[in-house]
C-alpha cells in the first residue's frame, strides 16, 4: 500500500465537511476520538470502510480522549502520559464535543517537545514529523479537545493511505442506551458488519445488532511482536519503528486476518 498524506486541501480535516450518510453498506468501526490513538484502536479503524466518531457521549478522564502513552523508541518500558489539560464545562456530564482545552498553546508546546524527545532519532522521523506538524496545526485552529484528538487520528490514517470515510455520531439519529446507540449508528449508515474491539466485547449486548441484522465481528489484534504494547502505546511508536509503508502493510495484514472468536487471541 502506498502511503499518502492528502491533508493540504483544508487547514484542518476535522474542520472540513463530513458526509452525514456515507455510501450504504460496508464494515463499520465506532470509537471515541482518541489523542494520538493506540495501535489497537488505529488498527480497528484501518480495518473498517468507515469510522463513526463517537463525539456525543460523556467525556471520560480515565480514557484516551485527551491523552496518550508514548515512550522512547528504544525503551518502550519507559512509558509516560502525554496529556492535554482539558476543561469540562458541565463537569462529569460534559459530552466529548463540549470539552475545551485549558491552554491550547501550552498543550501544543508540550506535545511538540514530548514527541520530538521520544522519536526524533528514528530513521522514520520524517513520517512522525508529518503527523506531528498536522497535530500542532490543529491546536492553532481549535480549542476543542476532541477536534485535536480526531485530527491526530486523521493524520495517521491519511499518512497510511486509508481509503475510508469519517462521520460523526452527533450527525446521526440514535437512541441513548449504549449497545442500542451503537446498533442504531451502524444501521442508519447501512453497515454490513460492526467491528468490535475487546473493550466493547465486555459490555456489548448483541440483541440490538441481531434485531437490526448487523453482524458483530470481534476485532482482536495479535499479542506478540510489534503488537505487544498495542493497547497501551500510541501508534506513533509503531510508525517511528516501521515507517509509513511498513506500518500500512502491518495494518493491512491484520485487517485481512480471519475474524477472531470470543476467547481467542
Amino acid at each position: 500500500m502506498t502511503p499518502t498524506m492528502p491533508l493540504s486541501a483544508t487547514a484542518s480535516p476535522a474542520a472540513s465537511s463530513t458526509d452525514p450518510l456515507p455510501w450504504r453498506g460496508g464494515v463499520c468501526a465506532i470509537h471515541q476520538p482518541n489523542f494520538l490513538p493506540r495501535l489497537s484502536t488505529l488498527a480497528k479503524i484501518f480495518a473498517a470502510d468507515y469510522w463513526i466518531v463517537l463525539d456525543d457521549v460523556q467525556f471520560a478522564r480515565r480514557d484516551y480522549q485527551h491523552r496518550a502513552r508514548i515512550a522512547p523508541l528504544d525503551r518502550p518500558d519507559q512509558q509516560h502520559w502525554l496529556s492535554l489539560a482539558t476543561h469540562l464545562p458541565n463537569g462529569r456530564a460534559t459530552l466529548i464535543r463540549d470539552a475545551r482545552l485549558i491552554d491550547p498553546q501550552r498543550s501544543r508546546s508540550q506535545t511538540a517537545q514530548a514527541v520530538r524527545h521520544c522519536y526524533r532519532r528514528s530513521r522514520h522521523w520524517r513520517h512522525v514529523s508529518d503527523v506531528l506538524e498536522h497535530v500542532l496545526t490543529a491546536f492553532t485552529n481549535s480549542e476543542r479537545t476532541w477536534i485535536v484528538a480526531e485530527d491526530s487520528t486523521r493524520a495517521l490514517l491519511a499518512l497510511l493511505g486509508w481509503p475510508g470515510r469519517i462521520i460523526r455520531s452527533s450527525q446521526l439519529p440514535a437512541r441513548r442506551e449504549r449497545s442500542q446507540r451503537l446498533a442504531d449508528l451502524a444501521t442508519v449508515t447501512g453497515a454490513t458488519t460492526y467491528l468490535c474491539g475487546p473493550g466493547g466485547l465486555r459490555y456489548l449486548d448483541h440483541g440490538p445488532f441481531d434485531a437490526a441484522k448487523v453482524p458483530v465481528e470481534p476485532f482482536l489484534t495479535p499479542s506478540d511482536g510489534l503488537w505487544s504494547n498495542s493497547r497501551r502505546l500510541s501508534a506513533l511508536h509503531t510508525l517511528s519503528a516501521l515507517g509509513a509503508a511498513g506500518f500500512a502493510d502491518a495494518l493491512a495484514e491484520t485487517a485481512r486476518r480471519p475474524p477472531c472468536r470470543d476467547g481467542e487471541s
